[in-house]
């Protein structure tokens, strides 16, 4: 119903702000991520929203970019996944990494948020499988003159026995994967050096 409101931010909360556009005060539902990053109160802001209309509610949730409400859309098509979850979900993970962890298998990274269990995680790595890949612009543009992101399948084993080592220390698949991306010459390491290099790169986020 809307595309996207614009105006003066009037309130702002972790999970919600009042956008004030010429004396009406809208109410949209948001991200924290969002919160955190869309500004304070008296800025002039823009969001692109997803309006959803029931018997009972009518309510906005808006998004800092097109990416982001795509996603989100995504999300809410999967079933037993409500905008609630998918808004918890995009407030813990941005787009790019939602993308990653249903491309790698990731329930764990997925089931970190708020309302997503393991089964639902699982079950939006499923819906979503055919409707995510590389060739979405914001994967291709963030992968662009480097490696893809890496797939169990696609592993050496030294790059698999690293995976695996980091994935027992508490670390997601989805940035154990990044981090050995990150890695010069990964390619050729032995799991013990590409294991130590990598957990460089996971200290020092």
């Amino acid at each position: 119903m809307f595309a996207f409101v614009e105006g003066v931010l009037d309130l702002l909360e972790a999970d919600m702000c009042v956008v004030d556009i010429g004396g009406l005060g809208i109410n949209v539902n948001i991200t924290s991520r969002c919160s955190g990053s869309i500004g304070s109160v008296g800025d002039h802001v823009k969001l692109y929203t997803y309006t959803q209309v029931a018997e009972d509610t009518f309510q906005l949730y808006g998004f800092s970019d097109r990416d982001e409400l795509d996603m989100f859309k995504k999300l809410i098509s999967v079933s037993g996944v409500g905008p609630k979850s998918a808004l918890s979900l995009l407030s813990v993970m941005d787009a790019d990494s939602v993308r990653y962890a249903v491309i790698s298998d990731d329930i764990k990274a997925l089931s970190k948020a708020k309302g997503i269990s393991a089964k639902t995680a699982g079950k939006i790595i499923i819906e979503l499988k055919g409707k995510v890949d590389l060739s979405d612009e914001s994967l291709a543009s963030k992968y662009a003159g480097g490696p893809a992101p890496i797939q169990k399948a696609d592993l050496g084993r030294e790059e698999s026995d690293a995976l695996a080592a980091l994935v027992s220390l508490g670390y997601s698949e989805s940035e154990s994967s990044r981090a050995i991306l990150a890695v010069d010459g990964h390619e050729t390491m032995d799991s013990g050096t590409l294991l130590s290099m990598a957990l460089k790169i996971l200290y020092g986020k």
